[in-house]
């Protein structure tokens, strides 16, 4: 096991240091590091606004969607193993030549997955503050404290997504019912003690009230999830024949207004037929974003009702543009190198089908919008988070092209996104406190959105498309 568990970590560092060099990518995690550090000198103002309590509450909210999002890999077991590798390594399949089971490559994967961000995303932020704790006078218990919950944060919110996924790969109507179970379990739990239920979660829990009681359950609760996930992770592949009608042609005439027609319904089309659409829709959004709002809600005493929506349209938005990287991770150019078919073509096609794609999130903010009694802000928060889910995208094609998923790691482009993004959350933020229908004026995104794409289209359509 450990063999195999150190080849998949030579293989993962390979294939980003191939991408963009040894030293770039190990600098990410001290990048990480030292935003973190700096980032810790801001406490003492933000205390001012906003008690440490909350603090405290905005990141572990902000580990947990991290741990989401990663644990998002699990969608289905099948699609993970034959795709997720892809070309950049055979190891998904040696179990068909070698006497190892699909389920104990899979175990590892997770492992190697899980160590994996924990050290470059996780670890260096909890030691930027502990190292910056002696100078804003923090005791150093607390950063400790913190980094111990912030990680289990990650890993509750990892394993919690993988074990409904794979739940979701043997059962669609179990996972419907473990997620009916969860709500109404909620709904009791706020009607019985006055409570949001996010302030139960166990690693907020822990740090808030600190018990070896307590932080027994969480372990428990990780090792479990996890456990039960591998054990019903099927790595066989169903050998029934599938058939499906011709959905090309009318999906094509549907998406006529569109530069490539065809090439956005493959897209399209791919991502429905291989339970993508379903299950990135589901693991990597919604799920997310139901638990991201729970924790924003509880801001409510410190921030407007109508501040709280549109900060979480914001989020949305951020969150709604890595859709462009659920069209590119199984996607790439090299399987279009025979054809006639220019990398600004390939990329403007991925553009067409994250517009359609972006009628989730806006149906989703609506109802969220609905469902809060925030209906009159409905249409500010729906522009706020198709500006920003637009203009993400545009910073993220200019940066990394088709490989979004792989170039994220480097440290050029990890600083230049977040400054590019982060001046416009900041910006729209005042706006939108200020004046929720000057929000509105957030459609002007549409424009820096249009000029950093066409730099993207010049910048990759001159370069040499990777191979991975």
């Amino acid at each position: 096991m450990f063999e195999l568990f150190i080849a998949m970590v030579k293989e993962e560092w390979r294939v980003h240091s191939t991408m963009f060099g040894s030293l770039s990518f190990a600098l990410f995690p001290i990048l990480i590091f030292w935003i973190a550090f700096m980032g810790s000198f801001l406490l003492p103002l933000m205390r001012k606004s906003l008690p440490s309590g909350e603090l405290s509450l905005v990141l572990h909210a902000n580990y947990l969607m991290l741990g989401f999002m990663v644990g998002a890999f699990g969608l289905l077991g099948s699609e993970v193993m034959n795709r997720r590798f892809g070309q950049a390594s055979l190891l998904a399949y040696a179990a068909r030549s070698l006497p190892l089971s699909g389920r104990f490559i899979f175990a590892n994967f997770v492992i190697k997955d899980t160590l994996y961000y924990f050290a470059l995303w996780v670890l260096p932020l909890a030691l930027g503050f502990l190292v910056a704790s002696p100078f804003i006078g923090v005791p150093i218990t607390l950063p400790l404290l913190l980094s111990l919950t912030l990680t289990l944060s990650f890993l509750l919110g990892l394993c919690a997504v993988f074990f409904l996924s794979s739940v979701y790969s043997r059962s669609k109507t179990a996972l419907a019912g473990i997620l009916g179970i969860l709500v109404i379990a909620a709904g009791v739990l706020a009607f019985l003690t006055g409570q949001n239920p996010a302030m139960f979660f166990p690693p907020l829990f822990l740090f808030i009230a600190f018990s070896w009681l307590n932080l027994a359950f969480s372990c428990v609760a990780i090792v479990l999830l996890f456990t039960v996930s591998i054990w019903l992770f099927t790595p066989e592949t169903s050998g029934a024949t599938k058939r499906y009608s011709d959905m090309l042609t009318p999906l094509t005439k549907k998406l006529s207004f569109f530069p490539t027609p065809p090439l956005a319904a493959k897209d399209l089309i791919d991502m429905y037929r291989s339970g993508g659409m379903v299950g990135q829709t589901l693991f990597s959004f919604i799920i997310p974003l139901v638990v991201i709002w729970f924790f924003l809600s509880l801001l409510n005493g410190y921030l407007p009702s109508n501040g709280v929506l549109l900060e979480f349209a914001l989020v949305t938005g951020v969150i709604a543009s890595t859709m462009y990287t659920w069209l590119t991770m199984f996607d790439t150019f090299s399987a279009y190198a025979c054809l006639p078919v220019s990398v600004r073509t390939l990329i403007k096609s991925k553009i067409a089908s994250f517009s359609v794609l972006q009628l989730i999130p806006a149906v989703f903010v609506a109802i969220v919008a609905t469902f809060s009694g925030q209906v009159i802000y409905l249409v500010p928060a729906v522009v706020i988070c198709l500006s920003v889910s637009f203009y993400c995208l545009g910073v993220t094609i200019w940066l990394t092209g088709l490989s979004p998923s792989v170039l994220v790691y480097n440290v050029k482009v990890m600083v230049t996104y977040l400054i590019l993004i982060g001046i416009v959350l900041l910006t729209l933020s005042a706006v939108a406190f200020a004046s929720p229908f000057t929000a509105l004026g957030a459609v002007i995104l549409f424009v820096p959105a249009t000029f950093f794409a066409r730099l993207g289209f010049s910048k990759w359509e001159a370069s040499e498309q990777p191979g991975f």
